[in-house]
């Protein structure tokens, strides 16, 4: 098989032709582009992109019985405003594992982090950013802010209100048992405020918790040295209320309460969550 036979250079089809040209006349020529147009200097800086630089990663960290689709709506609007954002996937397995995994996600992270848990994950953002000299804040959203020693079971159990331990059903897997929402049951516990179609879907693919995941004792809290804010939710039949409002008491947090809410807030109240995601990246900028 022949190909097709060298293309000539430029300088070539120069001499072929019996041109005669000083050397640096015809470089200049051979380096002339083809558009009639100036070649582009240097882009100035966006003054937009330098903006975003200079804000806060936000990380969000799901907890039990959702994935990471949860946080669409705040996502939207974090981003709207010029933050970048990743949505971590909890494993829901354990919580010492967990809160090593998210660890090791901070590790990849530069420059400074809102930190920023829901339900299960709180407690996964508490043992996590210890040690996470760049997590400017935690933001806790309806969220377990367990003391070391405590479980997410313990203070559950610790305050009346939670439908959430007579609404499990417990599948075993090889290493254990797994916990679900009874979905009959998930629209009142975890979605009150959700409309019922979206919250059947949710019932329907909920991720399920590791019941050891749920009894992990907490290390060391990052919110004894980082500072925090809390959402409670009013109408919370996961966490009660009475417990997140103790929590961010304790923590000595800023808090924001909504009588009306469910445990899924982040979902039925998008704007408030991100206003106070937002609140804390401003606070601690």
């Amino acid at each position: 098989m022949t190909g097709h036979p060298p293309v000539p250079s430029g300088r070539a089809l120069l001499r072929r032709r019996g041109l005669v040209l000083p050397a640096l006349v015809a470089a200049a020529l051979l380096a002339v582009p083809a558009s009639s147009e100036a070649a582009p200097g240097p882009a100035a800086p966006s003054t937009a992109g330098a903006a975003a630089a200079a804000k806060p990663t936000v990380v969000l960290v799901h907890g039990a019985f959702a994935d990471s689709s949860g946080w669409d709506g705040v996502i939207a609007r974090l981003e709207r405003q010029g933050y970048p954002v990743l949505a971590v996937a909890n494993p829901l397995r354990g919580l010492a594992g967990d809160a090593a995994y998210l660890s090791s996600v901070l590790d990849t992270v530069p420059g400074p982090v809102v930190l920023v848990g829901h339900s299960y994950g709180g407690a996964v953002i508490t043992d996590a950013a210890t040690g996470h000299a760049n997590v400017k804040a935690l933001v806790y959203i309806a969220a377990f802010a367990p003391d070391q020693g405590e479980s997410a079971l313990q203070i559950t159990g610790a305050y009346p209100g939670s439908r959430l331990p007579s609404s499990l059903v417990v599948r075993a897997f090889p290493d254990g048992q797994d916990a679900y929402i009874d979905p009959a049951a998930f629209r009142q516990v975890f979605a009150a405020d959700v409309p019922s179609g979206q919250a059947r879907r949710m019932a329907a693919e909920q991720r399920p918790i590791a019941l050891a995941a749920l009894a992990g004792a907490a290390g060391t809290p990052a919110w004894r040295t980082i500072p925090s804010w809390f959402l409670v939710a009013g109408a919370d039949q996961a966490i009660p209320p009475a417990a997140e409002l103790a929590m961010a008491q304790r923590a000595h947090g800023h808090t924001v309460t909504l009588p009306d809410a469910s445990h899924a807030v982040a979902l039925s109240r998008p704007d408030a969550v991100a206003d106070l995601v937002e609140s804390a990246a401003r606070a601690t900028a």
